[in-house]
């Protein structure tokens, strides 16, 4: 089984930057795709970026070009670099590792933006 705990959530001011992390701990497949949902109130979990272990990624046309999800192989950690954050940005964070046999979900992280 795997388990993934996030980090990084706060507080941020409009325009600002947060960086999030998701660590993966357990039996990690070869190919796998990792990503990024979040939640606002009131609304359903929606897909923010993806990357699957060849390397490639996909990205929510809302935050194309403010936000890049990357991963370092040696610590199994996908991280979410989040620029220019704006309150619609406003919502719980979730990381997914998805495997050909299941779905994993993170705790999920508050990230709020406001002055």
């Amino acid at each position: 089984q795997v388990q993934l705990v996030e980090s990084g959530g706060g507080l941020v001011q409009p325009g600002g930057s947060l960086r999030l992390s998701c660590a993966a701990s357990g039996s990690i497949f070869s190919i796998y795709v990792m990503g990024w949902y979040r939640q606002a109130p009131g609304k359903q979990r929606e897909l923010v970026a993806t990357r699957t272990s060849d390397g490639s990624t996909n990205y929510a046309d809302s935050v194309k070009g403010r936000f890049t999800i990357s991963r370092d192989n040696a610590k199994n950690t996908v991280y979410l670099q989040m620029n220019f954050l704006k309150p619609e940005d406003t919502a719980v964070y979730y990381c997914k590792y998805a495997t050909m046999r299941h779905d994993y979900w993170g705790q999920g992280t508050q990230v709020t933006v406001s002055s």
